[in-house]
């Protein structure tokens, strides 16, 4: 349920697609990596979307 008080919400900046779908790949590989008993009591979800911004300056030496 979103908003609850349990919902947990991350958000991560990526130079390209290609960096966030990689992000996204192994995050959802190390969830199927975890138990049953784990994943029956925690659900997961990521998406990337792609939006025009203004130059942040750094961002290509965050390593990220």
């Amino acid at each position: 349920m979103p908003n609850a008080p349990s919902v947990k919400y991350n958000g991560f900046i990526y130079s390209s697609e290609e960096d966030c779908q990689v992000a996204r790949y192994e995050l959802h590989d190390a969830y199927n990596n975890k138990s049953t008993e784990y994943k029956s009591v925690t659900a997961m979800d990521s998406y990337c979307v792609q939006f025009d911004s203004f130059p942040i300056a750094g961002l290509n030496k965050t390593g990220v």
